[in-house]
């Protein structure tokens, strides 16, 4: 409490800090407590309980005729809730509505909004209602002595603190809201498993939560669609009272047809169809050729989804509808309401279930309580009564003679002023015999109606007994069969770039100065393309338009592009500078194509090389990623794509005509980095550029090898090569004269037939 202080004035002084936070902590402790959490006994918020309250109160039961929302609305605010109309009537609108709420507490008749858009309500003053059948499992027991009463606002009048509810509707209709420093989100549940797990909690008060989701599966949406999460990880929810859940719209197929029956809670089909239809503009559903939307009131949802032919994989499409779209949401979940102790808190399932079935115990002690101080005073006015008819004629005479009757005949029978006052108040009519029957019979009925609620009274074992069976028959009379299944479904993943695309063979052409194109087929001769003047052919790289093209600089940095993002070869391509962003005076060194699997030879003409993985090369960022490390003087040689198959050998040759074979196994295999020695050359003699490696190739032993230097030609086969086979790391041998100026290694494949092996040693 803030500290305050007097002057002379007589004005208190208090100092801003301790006003404010003080002002602000009754407003948090207002909003908490009055505003936007539900109580666990009832389930409601201030708001909803005082419409549903005063709409009993206007007899708007359900078996009567409607009125006027704005009716219900100005007997609330003027009663109840000094606040907004329009968020009162909100309020009011979402206890109607069948989409929002599991068991609609309100019976509306008029335009009470549609799941494509809740808040199209017409205004409350032309709408009319009366409260829903459902309403009873709140209101029945109300005038029976069961809940405190407490002055409304301006204390004329008073109001409960709590509705007696018969059923755990804390968890049944479920509720959000938003408070200080604290919100609430709460699903909806089925009324007949809540209340088999609230019957076994009664018999089995130390069941676990594990036990009670025996019972309670999960939440039971308004809306048919799938709960996706798994069971494990619902149960972990109810244990911790907070947590996430996957909703998934349910959906068959029709004459070829995607048809969506079941959308998620509280999703808009108009904006599903809206974000489709935006995929299919920006043509990423090639496959999808037309969507239609033919909901109507015996299919409330029924959207369709043409595929654009038979081959169309449907469960494809929608797994990426459902990672895209609202088809498929998360909730948050969040069982924060206000305890007994009205104090909030997030509770467990079992906490809950535990505290609403105390409240529901002591309120139905208070009913049978109450019933039985009425039965009592009936059965005390009913002795008095005959004592009238067993004395009828002295009775009269008292009445008729006497000046204080009352006070003579409880002087004269020893009655309680009750009773007298009772006897006095009898009409002549009732003093035939006949009356004096009916009140033995009244008697006799309310005797054993009074031992039976004294029984009750005076067993836990009979009053547990009792809710339970209570519990059993509301269940019953309100209860319904599951809407949402829980089942188990794949994670949903949105289509690649690549997965949009065809697979068509194409074959990259980069240029001297940097322009690139895509041309199809592998069958065309790169050399032989239309080049700017003053540009020539590069490298080129053959594979699948679906691909990634890796291009190398010098200074051993990656660059990925899709290859069907390039333009045509029937043009002169455009400048890759304006894709990425290369050191400046970086130049392109190699160009691979393939599969993300795809093992790759990278080498630098001092001679060392490891062995990596296309996806190790791919990156979407402009400056590309660090791929090779190149030594001082080198140079990096163009990649090699390795072929499939074991004992795989590398050939390698420097400008002196040493040639080294080794096994392609020494060769390490990493992400990144120089890699390890392949072949013998100082260091020093790389940097004054007077030895390096001029060319490399990677062959099986039943393949054989050319080597071309000038105009010369000499085909040798792995026996042949025996002389020059030798550990990595070694200078190797001399080539013999006139082939010591290698030109390139080219590998003939023992089939004759494999393209990955003739790419294998082309240096393209």
């Amino acid at each position: 409490m803030p500290d305050f202080e007097t002057t002379d004035e007589g004005f208190e002084r208090v100092s801003l800090r301790d006003y404010t936070e003080k002002a602000y902590l009754d407003y948090s402790m207002y909003v908490i407590l009055d505003r936007a959490l539900p109580h666990v006994g009832d389930g409601l918020k201030p708001v909803q309980r005082r419409i549903i309250y005063a709409m009993s109160e206007l007899g708007l039961k359900a078996s009567s005729k409607y009125k006027k929302s704005a009716r219900t609305v100005g007997d609330v605010l003027g009663k109840f809730h000094p606040h907004g109309d329009s968020a009162c009537y909100e309020a009011m609108v979402l206890m109607a509505q069948s989409f929002s709420y599991r068991y609609p507490l309100i019976d509306g008749q008029g335009n009470w909004g549609s799941p494509d858009d809740p808040k199209s309500f017409a205004a409350m003053r032309y709408t009319e209602s009366r409260l829903a059948p459902f309403s009873e499992v709140l209101l029945s027991e109300l005038g029976q002595g069961t809940v405190d009463w407490e002055p409304n606002f301006d204390g004329t009048m008073n109001e409960p603190a709590t509705l007696p509810a018969r059923l755990p509707h804390v968890l049944l209709n479920g509720t959000t809201g938003i408070a200080v420093g604290m919100a609430t989100d709460i699903p909806p549940h089925n009324a007949r498993e809540v209340a088999s797990a609230c019957v076994h909690l009664l018999d089995h008060p130390d069941a676990s939560v594990a036990d009670l989701c025996q019972f309670i599966q999960g939440p039971d949406f308004p809306t048919g669609a799938e709960i996706i999460t798994p069971k494990r990880d619902i149960e972990k929810l109810y244990d911790t009272g907070r947590g996430s859940l996957r909703i998934r719209a349910r959906w068959q197929r029709e004459n070829g047809e995607i048809v969506v029956t079941d959308l998620p809670h509280q999703v808009s089909g108009n904006r599903v169809l809206e974000q489709i239809a935006q995929q299919m503009q920006s043509r990423k559903l090639p496959m999808v050729a037309d969507l239609r939307d033919e909901s109507d009131h015996e299919n409330p949802t029924r959207l369709v989804v043409v595929p654009r032919s038979n081959r169309v994989d449907a469960d494809e499409v929608m797994t990426h509808l459902f990672a895209t779209t609202d088809l498929e949401k998360n909730y948050r979940i969040n069982l924060n309401v206000i305890g007994i102790d009205g104090r909030p808190q997030v509770k467990n399932l079992q906490v809950m279930l535990t505290e609403w079935l105390s409240y529901r115990t002591e309120t139905v002690r208070r009913r049978l309580q109450h019933r039985l101080d009425k039965v009592l005073a009936r059965l005390h006015i009913l002795d008095g009564l005959l004592v009238a008819y067993l004395n009828i004629d002295e009775v009269i005479e008292i009445i008729r003679y006497e000046d204080e009757p009352k006070d003579e005949l409880i002087r004269r029978f020893g009655l309680s002023a009750e009773q007298a006052e009772a006897i006095l108040e009898l009409k002549l009519r009732h003093l035939a015999r006949l009356e004096e029957m009916k009140i033995r019979g009244e008697q006799d009925e309310l005797t054993a109606e009074r031992d039976g609620l004294q029984e009750t009274l005076g067993s836990e074992e009979k009053l547990r007994q009792q809710v339970k069976e209570e519990l059993q028959a509301d269940a019953e009379t309100y209860g319904d069969d599951r809407r949402s299944p829980i089942v188990q479904r794949e994670e949903a993943r949105a289509f690649s770039e690549t997965d949009l695309v065809s697979s068509d063979p194409v074959t990259v052409v980069l240029s001297e100065k940097g322009w690139v194109r895509t041309a199809k087929g592998h069958d065309i001769d790169p050399a032989g393309l239309n080049y700017k003047a003053g540009d020539r052919f590069a490298l080129a790289a053959r594979g699948r338009n679906n691909q990634s093209a890796v291009f190398l600089d010098s200074t051993g940095r990656a660059y990925a592009l899709m290859a069907h993002s390039f333009p045509s070869a029937r043009g002169q391509g455009e400048p890759l500078t304006g894709r990425i962003n290369p050191p400046s005076g970086a130049t392109f060194s190699g160009l691979l194509m393939g599969e993300d699997r795809q093992r790759v030879l990278l080498v630098t003409d001092a001679g060392y090389g490891f062995v990596t993985v296309m996806e190790n090369l791919i990156s979407r960022n402009r400056n590309g990623k660090a791929a090779v490390t190149v030594p001082k003087g080198a140079r990096i040689m163009p990649p090699l794509s390795l072929p499939e198959g074991e004992d795989l050998q590398v050939a390698m040759v420097s400008n002196e005509g040493r040639m080294l074979v080794f096994p392609l196994s020494e060769v390490p295999e990493l992400a990144k980095g120089k890699g390890n020695k392949l072949i013998g050359i100082p260091p020093a003699r790389v940097q004054n550029r007077e030895e390096m490696v001029v060319a490399v190739a990677v062959f099986r032993p039943a393949d054989e090898l050319m080597i071309r230097a000038g105009k010369r030609r000499m085909t040798l086969s792995f026996r042949d090569l025996e002389h020059y086979i030798g550990d990595r790391g070694k200078r190797g041998h001399k080539l013999p004269r006139g082939l010591q100026r290698v030109d390139a290694l080219e590998v003939i494949p023992a089939d004759d037939g494999s393209e990955d092996a003739k790419g294998a040693g082309d240096g393209e």
